[in-house]
């Protein structure tokens, strides 16, 4: 017997939506087959049975939301027997009627005492009242609890009609959608101090008021989810900032006696991603606290890079699938995985180990055409490289004779933010300019 667990879909994810069960109780399975289907903000992914066998139990169906670690089935040897359904308890014998009393004289009227205080109700169940008889998952009373949700006024979608986590957060942000604030409400709401401690004064998020003219877009949860990991990594690390500007002329000369021919072999152009990803990655070396993450007052400096790259879903958020064991790979190597992952990314096809367990991220933002971008470190490594967009612009270029000239090259900006517990800004500088050393200086040619 086997139980399978619902595993870690991402550093950020706390839970996930069983969506769909591929096999049935008495099913045979064989190992690596797709066994389910599970939901995150960050993925929707098929998870594989880790052993070959008969699916015996499912503990949690289609709909439910579970945290990770939860066990969600149980997978036997060929030939076990699905796990026996409990047996109904038998009703308890009703208790047998006492007999009444013999009558008596009444005693003299005692004085009138005090009626003892009302007891406190128990705490209702969390059942939807009404006729409507389903129970609430830990997840979905929580954001019942939190928000002070009527679930009668919500329609489940989950299996039967139940309420899923899914169900109550549209509910919530349809509410507030629905609430516009009155009209002598001010643009900010003023602090509640009542519901935190003196010491730490907390702000209501501001209530706009929505008139005709305004369209109102509920915040969708990768949005919302990506913002609390944010504010957790501004409030964590202490942010620090440092740019380096490179000339891409050396890295421009391989790609274009090489971009034909690259092309028509790999199916995809040459881009200066992976020309910057593979110097980041020989940079690391010599700098090993850049490669690092902070465990509550430790440094674990990672001996192996395993390489994030920020991929945009079209608007809709960002997932950072990772390239393994980076440091033993050479450019065309990286260019592949980074094509790959990419394009899997966009289809929401990449499964839950590809985009968790990074040592060190880059963001594309120069893809996007950015001129300087400060990203927010990706918990809980100590610095992100930001790529910006790469221009044509004049710069100062030594000529033989030891005199220097003006010449139109390729540039760009490398930026980083970085945590200024790993180290300090002299170290966070020497790792740029190695980086940059490295995209000027290197015959590019043999890597490709």
């Amino acid at each position: 017997m086997a139980e399978v667990t619902l595993p870690q879909l991402g550093e950020t994810v706390t839970e996930g939506t069983i969506t769909r069960w591929f096999k049935k109780v008495g099913d045979s399975v064989a190992a690596d087959e797709p066994l389910f289907e599970v939901s995150t903000d960050k993925v929707d992914t098929e998870v594989p049975s880790p052993i070959a066998g008969v699916l015996t139990e499912i503990r949690v169906p289609e709909g439910d939301t579970v945290p990770v670690g939860a066990v969600i089935a149980v997978v036997g040897a060929a030939g076990s027997a699905p796990a026996p359904a409990p047996a109904p308890s038998a009703p308890a014998p009703a208790p047998a009627a006492a007999p009444a009393p013999a009558p008596a004289s009444a005693p003299a009227p005692a004085p009138a005492a005090a009626p003892a205080p009302a007891p406190a109700p128990a705490p209702a169940p969390a059942v939807v009242s009404g006729n409507d008889n389903r129970l609430l998952s830990p997840v979905v009373r929580r954001l019942v609890a939190e928000h002070n949700v009527n679930v009668d006024s919500i329609t489940g979608t989950g299996p039967g009609g139940r309420i899923t986590r899914e169900d109550v957060l549209d509910h919530i942000d349809k509410l507030a959608a629905a609430s516009p604030a009155p009209a002598s409400a001010p643009t900010v709401a003023a602090p509640i101090a009542a519901a935190a401690p003196t010491s730490v004064p907390v702000t209501a998020a501001p209530v706009v008021r929505v008139g005709e003219r305004d369209d109102v877009v509920a915040l969708s949860k990768i949005r919302q989810l990506t913002g609390s990991h944010m504010v957790m990594s501004k409030g964590v690390s202490p942010h620090a900032f440092s740019v380096v500007e490179v000339d891409y002329f050396n890295v421009d000369q391989t790609r274009a006696r090489t971009k034909d021919e690259f092309k028509s072999a790999e199916g995809f152009s040459l881009t200066y991603l992976p020309f910057i990803s593979r110097a980041v990655v020989d940079a690391l070396a010599d700098f090993p606290h850049m490669n690092a993450s902070i465990s509550g007052t430790d440094l674990v400096v990672h001996r192996y890079v395993d390489l994030g790259v920020a991929v945009d879903l079209d608007g809709q958020g960002l997932l950072v699938p990772v390239i393994r064991s980076a440091e033993g790979k050479r450019l065309r190597a990286i260019a592949r995985e980074i094509s790959d992952l990419a394009s899997r990314a966009k289809s929401r096809k990449l499964s839950p180990d590809e985009i968790q367990g990074g040592t060190f991220t880059i963001s594309n933002n120069g893809s996007a055409g950015s001129v300087l971008t400060m990203a927010i470190i990706n918990q809980p490594q100590v610095a992100i490289l930001s790529t910006d967009a790469i221009v044509r612009k004049p710069v100062v270029v030594s000529v033989p004779g030891g005199g220097e000239s003006i010449a139109i090259h390729p540039v760009g900006h490398l930026a980083m933010s970085w945590d200024h517990r790993a180290f300090d800004g002299a170290y966070a500088a020497g790792f740029l300019v190695r980086v940059k050393e490295i995209l000027e200086t290197r015959d590019w040619s043999s890597e490709i």
